[in-house]
């Protein structure tokens, strides 16, 4: 449902076109044999599909110096970051992530995309994936498939933004810089839990779910998933998009349409996956450069909390830049508008050590 908004909304914000093909972009997959959860549960090939542009560049000990992580929203895939208002902004030549100069890595995690995912067949007897489970898969692609020992940078936005302060923490020495947007440091809660929570609950209360063993995607729950919008998109906009009841009407009604093409699992499990999330226990090992975006008609990371402020401190080398609304400002979502916030990306990017 999310994934509709981005169509609708950011594409319609962004009139050029992205590139058919960036440098060397390129799709493929690693599979890991009897991969093991956090839960205790097991699965016997766990699959993470990735994307890449450009090309490694190797020091004399053969070792890739310029790789760059980028990790998408819950909604979304690695072809989130094609769309033209990141990639144009972000990848271009003279960009701060030229595709000429990095070797950008951009997986679909757990539960998304092209990897592993419940409705693959497993249904709810696919392993429990919680983001730590995420992470560890990502670092295995990483080191073991790819041969990536270290990276500039960890790009995420939203969930990625997310487990960009939890890679600080679980692999302190494997990058120069972190770069979570539209995130918090501290456990999910309050109406970020709230919507989250009648998420799951809708599913799991449909009439059709019957636990997950469906064969038609339950058709009753459908009806709730908007509530995922009134916390992510600026009131602003909405009232740009829709100014009357009409209007909202027929955006509702695409909005449940698009959710009903989703498979009511795989959103479950992408929920609930937040569960393991809060940072704020191990902030101090954060050794990276750390610049947290943050937007302030943002509802699902309200600045009124002023948790980021208080946890950054906590991180040596750490600060938090706030965009503030506009009538151009998405929210949330404002995150897959790189041309608010590129700008600190440059200037982290100038901060980092030259490869050794």
């Amino acid at each position: 449902m999310l994934q509709l908004l981005l169509t609708l909304m950011l594409f319609a914000a962004s009139p050029a076109l992205a590139q058919a093909n960036w440098p060397r972009q390129n799709e493929a997959d690693a599979v890991f044999n009897d991969f093991a959860f956090a839960s205790g549960e097991r699965l016997s090939e766990l699959k993470l599909h990735y994307l890449t542009l450009g090309g490694e560049r190797r020091n004399e000990a053969g070792e890739i110096t310029n790789a760059v992580l980028l990790l998408h929203g819950t909604s979304g895939t690695s072809k989130n970051w094609l769309m033209p208002s990141l990639a144009n902004e972000l990848f271009a030549p003279g960009a701060p992530l030229d595709a000429e100069k990095y070797f950008i890595v951009i997986p679909d995690g757990i539960g998304r995309g092209g990897s592993s995912k419940p409705s693959d067949g497993l249904r709810m007897k696919f392993p429990h994936y919680r983001y730590g489970d995420m992470i560890a898969a990502t670092h295995r692609l990483l080191s073991d498939h790819l041969g990536i020992k270290h990276l500039k940078l960890v790009l995420g936005t939203s969930m990625g933004g997310m487990q960009s302060w939890m890679w600080g923490e679980m692999y302190p020495d494997f990058m120069d810089a972190l770069m979570p947007i539209a995130s918090q440091p501290i456990a999910i809660s309050g109406r970020n839990w709230m919507y989250r929570r009648i998420g799951i609950e809708a599913i799991k209360n449909d009439p059709d779910w019957n636990n997950g063993n469906y064969e038609k995607n339950p058709t009753h729950y459908i009806y709730t998933a908007p509530i995922a919008a009134m916390m992510t998109e600026s009131p602003l906009h909405f009232q740009q998009v829709a100014p009357n009841r009409e209007a909202m009407d027929a955006l509702y009604r695409q909005m449940v349409e698009r959710a009903a093409r989703q498979d009511a699992n795989n959103q479950l499990y992408a929920t609930e996956a937040v569960m393991d999330y809060d940072p704020s226990k191990d902030l101090e090992k954060i050794k990276a450069k750390l610049v947290a975006i943050n937007f302030t008609d943002d509802e699902v990371n309200p600045p009124e909390l002023g948790v980021v402020e208080r946890e950054i401190k906590r991180i040596a080398n750490a600060r938090l830049v706030m965009i503030p609304a506009s009538e151009n400002t998405h929210g949330h979502f404002t995150y897959n508008l790189a041309s608010f916030w590129k700008q600190h990306l440059v200037e982290l990017m100038k901060e980092l050590p030259p490869p050794k």
